[in-house]
């Protein structure tokens, strides 16, 4: 006969996983049973070279919406359990419903949903409430975590109270089916002594005599099935914590790992720690504010009567004494100890699709450690490392896998990248739905991007993004497939405005083929054939617009002329990559890059330069005569008149920008129309008014002008247009404005009008001035 010990615990308690670690040393059980999916029994054996936070991931292959994962901590009980069993040679087996039922429909989740009543939810919270306490956390805490042992028998009888009169139903009543149905089969074996390690809320169902299997066979039989697949995968206690989404996650992970590893003077060592965090931070904090601070968080848990204190008191005691009230310092605890930054590790015998290993290779070879922590990555890609780097960067983005989000370079230079690193067991599962497109990382990046450009519903700003995307994932074997499908959108769009979209991607990468010396044949063509085509049908874009398809419209003139620019422009380019250990050695590419500055690359041979490609002279000549063109119409939108104007002005191609402006603010022309054209005019800046006092006394004088209502109707779009200003450039256009008023102008300083000085005030301080260098009056 065999003997049954099942043991309720708390997922993620460590007061439960010290206390099941004895209890199981004490029953030396012959078999071993824990709450999870049976297929992963095969894995089980891994569990000790793993190192924690990890999970059991289950997928379906082909269908990456249809995934599950069994997170583990160290302080977790089913992980203390999994681990004695395997080290005293014990079978252990879950016993769970098996992952290809659960996750073989979504009714399934639907149903666990209504399964339960609001007991089945927190029954915590009922115990809690039952013992006259509000908190259901706290009261768990001080009767189960904080205690130096757990009684497994007093919370099998408070989860059989709690759950009387309580007919599980749905997916809670398969579950608990085929645990039962799992014990059966242990007993059946003839093991000798049985534990169950399962959740405390199913040990009612589990304890005591067994009902009749015919009823548990019928609740499963015809279940919906299908094929899934699992292995382990690193986890994050960030991803633990109960808002990561996990329904049985803990807010404070970093707080239950500590009171696991460290059950003698828990609160004297996290506040010692906590205190070693501030001052890596540069804040002052000595032995006297930790001794300090443990007395007041004892003290607040005499007060309100808990055997030890918790982390609210610790918390509190951290605040008053180590932060001196300043919240920022302790949201650094928090993020740093609280929730913690540990990312658990799988060993290369853990199952793992090709693409996964083949990137776990590159990521040794080019020393990028995954973290679970936000880490700042600054490449120069002038190194061979660090261009590599690049390359895996990119090529994971393209596959979904956001290991790196790229930011703002710093410095100058286009051999410059910076990146976000920040690692998720989410990028795991990612791998794994897109291991059939390759089994290197490189192969997998280029079959997506032909298959992405294959797409019937590729638009054509998508496509030039990914023309984008696999140069700086050097990718040339699907550049040709990605160029073709362009093309031949290219020349079949007929929008203007998606064309214009379009562009400054195929520029950027045009300009990158170049820097990086990645080839990209062709591309110049297209280039060019797609500003040219912007050119012919622009006129015909900006004619009858409202006010939002004039703004519309207007920030894809500005992208187009940036893009003109950069085309135009000799890029910053490096010299011929350098060996990563000679980086440093060339005073003269460091001063380059400290300039922003570098010798320039020739561009490819397809005509994309200054250079007169014979169909109308150069990009930035087609272009500005095309806004030039444009600007002199009569039927312009306000603010796309005056946004051309200022382009053109800023371009030299304007000797009349003035006379321009005086026609666009006089009187046949309404003050909305008029306030639309000075929005256009100045969304390049405000430093052309400081600079040129005719501009800024027509804007004076036409504001000033304004009767009381009309000004009231344009206030809103003057203060949108100078509140675009930087804070510098609006005080220096207030201090022209004023110095004109006192001088009793309408313009800027430099109108001829010169403020009036009183000579009788000034007098003092003149005779101090001529008395310091040596003169007198006369």
């Amino acid at each position: 006969m065999s003997a049954v010990s099942v043991l309720g615990v708390r997922h993620h308690g460590p007061g439960s996983a010290r206390a099941l670690r004895r209890e199981l040393e004490r029953l030396r059980p012959d078999a071993i049973l824990v709450e999870g999916p049976p297929e992963a029994d095969a894995i089980v054996a891994l569990a000790p070279d793993l190192e924690p936070p990890v999970a059991l991931l289950a997928h379906v292959p082909g269908a990456p919406a249809r995934a599950a994962f069994w997170p583990f901590a160290q302080f977790s009980p089913e992980w203390q359990a999994i681990l004695y069993g395997v080290a005293a040679g014990v079978p252990v087996r879950f016993c769970d419903l098996p992952a290809a039922h659960s996750l073989a429909d979504d009714e399934e989740h639907e149903e666990h949903d209504e399964s339960g009543d609001g007991l089945r939810a927190d029954p915590i919270g009922a115990l809690a409430a039952a013992a006259g306490h509000d908190d259901p956390e706290r009261w768990w805490e001080d009767v189960v975590e904080h205690r130096g042992d757990t009684p497994f028998e007093v919370i099998a009888e408070a989860m059989a109270a709690v759950r009387e009169g309580h007919v599980p139903a749905g997916r809670e009543a398969r579950r608990e089916a085929y645990m039962r149905k799992a014990l059966r089969a242990a007993i059946k074996e003839g093991f000798g002594t049985i534990a169950v390690v399962c959740g405390a809320w199913h040990v009612p169902a589990l304890a005591g005599p067994l009902p009749p299997a015919a009823a548990d066979n019928a609740l499963l039989r015809g279940m919906p099935k299908v094929k899934a697949e699992l292995t382990w995968v690193p986890w994050t206690y960030g991803r633990l914590a109960s808002w990561s989404g996990y329904g049985a996650g803990i807010t404070s992970p970093g707080w239950y790992h500590h009171l696991f590893t460290a059950p003698d003077r828990p609160v004297e060592r996290w506040l010692t720690e906590a205190a070693a965090v501030l001052r890596e931070e540069g804040l002052p904090v000595s032995s006297a504010h930790v001794i300090e601070s443990v007395r007041l968080a004892d003290t607040l848990a005499g007060l309100r009567g808990r055997p030890l204190a918790g982390l609210g008191e610790v918390t509190e005691a951290a605040r008053a004494v180590l932060c001196e009230g300043d919240d920022l310092a302790v949201e650094l605890i928090q993020r740093r100890m609280v929730v913690g930054d540990r990312l658990g590790h799988v060993t290369d015998g853990t199952p793992m699709v090709p693409l996964q290993r083949d990137l776990r290779e590159q990521r040794r070879r080019l020393k990028l450690r995954p973290e679970a922590l936000d880490r700042e990555l600054d490449l120069d890609l002038r190194k061979p490392l660090d261009l590599e780097r690049s390359h895996l960067l990119h090529r994971l983005r393209l596959l979904e896998v956001g290991w790196g989000t790229p930011g703002q370079a710093r410095g100058k230079g286009t051999f410059r990248e910076s990146w976000t690193l920040q690692w998720r067991p989410e990028h795991d599962l990612a791998l794994i739905e897109h291991a059939a497109l390759g089994t290197t990382v490189a192969a997998a990046a280029a079959r997506r991007a032909r298959d992405l450009a294959g797409a019937a519903s590729a638009a054509l700003a998508d496509l030039t993004a990914l023309v984008e995307q696999c140069l700086l994932a050097d990718l040339p074997q699907a550049l040709p497939g990605v160029l073709a499908a362009l093309s031949a959108k290219a020349a079949l769009d007929t929008d203007v405005t998606q064309l214009m979209a379009a562009l400054p991607a195929m520029v950027r990468a045009h300009r990158y083929g170049d820097v990086r010396g990645t080839s990209a044949e062709g591309l110049a063509v297209i280039v060019r054939s797609m500003l040219d085509r912007i050119c012919v049908g622009l006129p015909v874009a900006v004619t009858a617009l409202d006010d939002d398809a004039a703004a519309e419209l207007l920030k894809h003139v500005d992208a187009v002329h940036a893009a003109v620019a950069l085309l135009t422009e000799p890029p910053t380019a490096p010299p011929p990559p350098m060996a990563a250990d000679a980086a440093g050695a060339d005073g003269g590419a460091e001063a380059a890059e400290a300039d922003g500055e570098g010798p320039a690359v020739e561009t490819d041979g397809g005509g994309a330069g200054e250079a007169d490609d014979g169909a109308g002279g150069s990009p930035r000549a087609r272009w500005l005569g095309t806004l030039r063109g444009i600007a002199d119409r009569q039927d312009l939108h306000g603010l796309i008149e005056g946004r051309l104007t200022r382009v053109l002005l800023d371009c030299g191609e304007l000797a009349d920008a003035g006379d321009r402006m005086s026609r666009a603010m006089s009187r046949g022309q309404t003050p909305v129309r008029a306030a639309a054209w000075v929005e256009g005019f100045l969304s390049g800046g405000g430093l052309l008014l400081v600079h040129d006092p005719r501009l800024l006394g027509l804007v004076d004088a036409w504001l000033t002008a304004l009767p009381a209502d009309q000004f009231t109707d344009v206030l809103p779009l003057l203060r949108r247009t100078f509140g675009g200003f930087a804070v510098p450039e609006r005080r220096a256009v207030g201090e022209r404005v004023s110095a004109a008023g006192r001088a009793g102008g309408t313009g800027g300083a430099g109108d001829g009008n010169e403020p009036d000085i009183d000579e009788r005030r000034a007098a003092g301080a003149v005779a101090t001035v001529l008395a310091i260098i040596g003169r007198d009056r006369g």
